[in-house]
């Protein structure tokens, strides 16, 4: 689950949370003008929408329940944070192993969020499986136990995401600027909540927060995907309207005291300093907001001064975001750079920056590329089933709008004047607390305390087999292979380019993705390692025939959003691919490389890579590469100040031409075009591209098994470990042993509670907050991994466990019930996965990049259905090997 902190290193990603209650009567069903949106509010209060999307038969369900941090009790911050929890604990008809079941055997993309003002509860299914997300949020509206016992067991797992988050300086930042910005508010605080807060924290308590806003008349019910609307409708109808509506309590007024000017330092684990400078704003029920968005978009436009840091080789990225929320926001200017020195003079150039826009304004012609990328993103949000559902939650919920639209309407009145008047009004820089983020270095890695072995010190049981209720079996009793609805057509041109295309026409956009197979450590000659990154950097600085304001000056014009590299992507509405396609062939093949900006990234590059090679995170991949493979392994190079400082424009060029080959490229076009149309605009951009032979080498070599180790790496700025334990496997993605090993893996630790990992580390001993376990197969390579973080006199402990179930796996048989419902999940992840333009053509370049088909989840469902527990025993007693595990921790020193 996912509680309220946003990423903040370097960025804080901008969610819409306000509440909104206009818009609304209590009515039948209407049909919307918009095409396939039907809404409904229910006699009690529940508001509907539905909005069909058949970009694939796959649904998402989104309950949002107006209530979050706001309404929390004074002194217990994180109880809509821990009622979110408890949603997954179970209710009177329902309980919390028959959810997990559920939830995992439907595909595992069940979860939640809570924020100020908003509690989410998000369910994406295959469309057939609707019925069943249903059911599940009408018995969770209801009612929830919430009992003493179950808050005791979820108490841990809620604690150990508290840790998990405080371990990250950037939430640390992040949460500094909250409180210093609205001191004496509940936004204050955000939603996460304390530890002492929930040992305080009683499952009475939880209970009554339950019973005082969960109710039909406090909440909004999203329903995106491929669905009949009048059909869903009913099912919602017969499922939710007899839930009895409630009185609601009054809620948090917020009085805002005038911020002051602060300023703090705090260390970081990440190999940059970042200078952010925050200001208070005004929330989403002001007028303003449509212009602040405007506004955010022209100061991080990278033709603005702001990201013109970075050209002139003061910083390595820079933006300015907007976080808002329903009464007041933040505003902030972030700049990452490689030298903690250069604070003073970085924060000076912000401030001059920041204070000329509040004085003179801004383009105009700024304001108009914010606002093309505006509706092309509005137009983009319809190609991810899921993403939609949240947009309209987000909308409705929090906006107070009717629909996603009507964001674009309010941004498309605002005038360059509301834009100044805004930046005059609220870029208060007397007012602005700014914060610095300074790298610091971790100690080298150590041989760490404790192994696997051991006699385990916790009562563990194991889990009862869970009896799933009527309207759940004949669906998740369901083992089929789904019908694909992908029909790409793949074609070569005549220089070796693999073209993949799969017309899709749920909105008016094309998407142009491309990949280059290519290995960085086998292909960088000797002495020049880091000339990758370098060439990577340059990229953005335009082409031989467009400097690099021009390209972007160009990019604007038609709303694109563009990158190039050896992973390379425009995206454009669809009467703009001719030109996107042209620039994107121009940015790839011809890029500038002007040697002033090779001078000034190196500089940055050489601090950043000097910066970054004693970082926690890299001394912390070194050691487990270290221990995983043979010392000369290519992936254990590293480039270095020095290596970065000798590199010549011509390395970088030879670099280019050597690795930047159509022959080793695969481009995929997803979106409103024909095939015949797609390869006419490939081949007119990309047929002339040439490489010469030889091919070079793109693999790495075998890895064989080694023995167990434990490393640990300091890391002063975290108070939880963060933990991974991890072998080699001596096969490759094409062995047909890889199924039987997967669907073993998932049964340790591919999807929710319902997962042997899960079941014993997070919900009976309230070890960790999550666990994973994956096989990362590859063409000449595999890897198993586990990652968990915990405490640190936990760390041993958790390993123990994960050693034993997989010792398990090899000594008995997974019982053909829990194997089904593995099964289950690994079948409905495929409709799943072709939910989003973005995660279909991943799948295609991921298949092409490994050598299979582009069928290969219809092939890999199919072996997965005749798949038997004793091939999955036999398959771990084959290569599994538990007691060679390699630990590795980063953080505090392990237990």
């Amino acid at each position: 689950m996912q509680s309220t902190k946003r990423a903040f290193v370097g960025t804080i990603l901008c969610a819409l949370l306000a509440v909104g209650y206009a818009g609304w009567q209590s009515a039948t069903a209407t049909s919307a003008p918009d095409a396939g949106v039907v809404r409904a509010t229910l006699s009690n209060g529940l508001r509907v929408i539905i909005v069909r999307n058949t970009l694939a038969p796959v649904v998402a369900t989104s309950v949002n329940y107006l209530v979050g941090s706001d309404e929390a009790p004074a002194g217990f911050p994180g109880m809509a944070h821990a009622q979110e929890h408890m949603m997954f604990r179970g209710s009177p008809d329902l309980s919390a192993d028959q959810l997990a079941y559920i939830g995992s055997a439907m595909g595992g993309n069940f979860n939640a969020n809570t924020r100020e003002a908003l509690t989410q509860y998000i369910f994406t299914v295959p469309a057939e499986d609707v019925d069943t997300a249903l059911h599940i949020e009408a018995a969770r509206m209801r009612d929830v136990v919430d009992s003493k016992e179950d808050w005791n067991a979820e108490r841990g797992a809620i604690e150990q995401e508290v840790a998990q988050d405080l371990s990250s300086p950037a939430y640390v930042v992040y949460t500094k600027l909250r409180g210093l910005l609205f001191a004496g508010t509940p936004y204050e605080h955000d939603a996460l909540g304390t530890r002492p807060s929930f040992d305080a924290t009683t499952s009475a308590m939880l209970k009554h927060f339950h019973d005082a806003w969960y109710a039909p008349n406090n909440a909004i019910l999203i329903v995106v995907g491929d669905l009949d609307p009048q059909a869903t409708l009913g099912q919602i109808k017969q499922l939710f309207g007899d839930i009895k509506p409630k009185h609601l309590p009054a809620r948090s007024r917020m009085m805002f005291q005038p911020a002051r000017p602060t300023s703090f330092n705090i260390a970081t684990d990440n190999p940059y300093a970042v200078k952010f400078i925050a200001m208070r704003m005004p929330g989403l029920n002001s007028p303003d907001f449509p212009a602040l968005e405007v506004l955010s978009d022209v100061l991080s436009n990278h033709r603005f001064a702001l990201y013109g840091l970075v050209a002139q080789g003061k910083a390595i990225d820079a933006e300015f975001s907007l976080y808002p929320m329903p009464m007041a926001g933040m505003g902030y200017a972030s700049v990452s750079f490689a030298q903690a020195s250069d604070a003073p003079s970085v924060e000076s150039a912000m401030r001059s920056i920041l204070a000329g826009v509040a004085k003179n304004g801004v383009p105009a012609d700024l304001v108009q590329a914010a606002k093309r990328q505006e509706r092309r993103q509005t137009e983009f949000q319809k190609n991810s089933i899921a993403e939609l559902a949240s947009v309209w939650s987000d909308a409705v919920a929090l906006y107070g709008l009717r629909s996603p639209d009507d964001d674009l309407v309010r941004i498309n009145r605002v005038t360059v004047a509301d834009v100044n008047r805004v930046a005059r009004k609220y870029l208060d820089l007397s007012h602005a607390v700014t914060a610095l983020t300074e790298p610091q270095g971790s100690g080298k890695p150590v041989a760490s305390n404790g192994g696997f072995g051991g006699q385990e010190n916790i009562a563990l049981g194991e889990a009862a087999p869970t009896t799933l209720p009527s309207w759940a079996q004949a669906s998740l009793n369901r083992l089929t292979v789904p019908q694909s609805t992908l029909h790409p057509v793949v074609s070569t041109l005549s220089n070796g380019l693999t073209l993949i295309v799969q017309p899709e026409n749920v909105s008016d956009t094309v998407s142009v993705y491309g990949h280059i197979r290519n290995r960085p450590e086998t292909e960088t000659p000797p002495g020049q390692d880091g000339v990758a990154i370098i060439l990577d950097r340059l990229l953005p600085y335009g082409t031989e025939h467009l400097d690099r304001i021009a390209f972007q000056r160009a990019l604007d014009e038609v709303g694109a959003e563009e990158r190039a590299g050896t992973e390379f992507s425009i995206k454009v509405l669809a009467g703009d691919f001719d030109r996107g396609a042209g620039l994107l062939a121009d940015n790839e093949l011809h890029p500038a490389l002007p040697p002033p900006a090779l001078a000034l990234e190196k500089r940055q590059i050489a601090q950043y890579v000097g910066a970054l090679n004693r970082s926690p995170s890299h001394l912390g991949q070194q050691a487990l590469r270290a221990a995983l493979f043979n010392s000369d392994d290519p992936s254990l190079r590293e480039a270095t100040p020095e290596t970065i400082g000798a590199l010549t424009l011509e390395n970088v060029r030879d670099y280019h031409r050597t690795v930047f080959r159509p022959d080793l490229t695969t481009i995929v076009v997803v979106g409103h075009v024909t095939p015949e149309a797609a390869r006419s605009t490939i081949e007119k951009y990309f047929g002339a591209w040439t490489a010469q032979p030889p091919l070079p080498v793109t693999d790495l070599p075998r890895a064989f098994p080694k023995p167990a180790s434990t490393v640990a790496v300091p890391d002063g700025s975290r108070v939880q470990d963060s933990v991974y334990l991890a072998q080699t496997i001596n096969m490759t993605r094409s062995d047909p042993d890889y199924y039987a090993l997967n669907l073993g893996s998932t049964v340790l630790g591919g999807g929710f509670y319902s997962t042997r990992l899960s079941v014993e580390l997070r919900k009976k001993a309230g070890l960790v907050y999550s666990v994973g376990s994956d096989v990362q197969a590859g063409r000449n390579r595999t890897v198993y991994f586990v990652d968990y973080a915990s405490d640190p006199q936990n760390v041993s402990k958790a390993a123990r466990i994960v050693a034993r179930e997989i010792r398990d796996m090899q000594t008995a048989p997974v019982p053909q019930s829990e194997l089904a419902r593995s099964k289950a999940l690994l079948l409905r992840q495929i409709p799943l996965e072709e939910s989003s333009v973005d995660n279909i053509a991943r799948g295609f370049i991921l298949r092409r990049d490994l050598d299979l088909p582009v069928d290969e989840p219809t092939l890999a469902a199919r072996r997965y259905v005749t798949l038997t527990p004793t091939e999955v025993e036999a398959a771990f007693q084959r290569w599994m090997r538990p007691d060679d595990l390699v630990r590795l921790s980063e953080g505090p020193p392990p237990q």
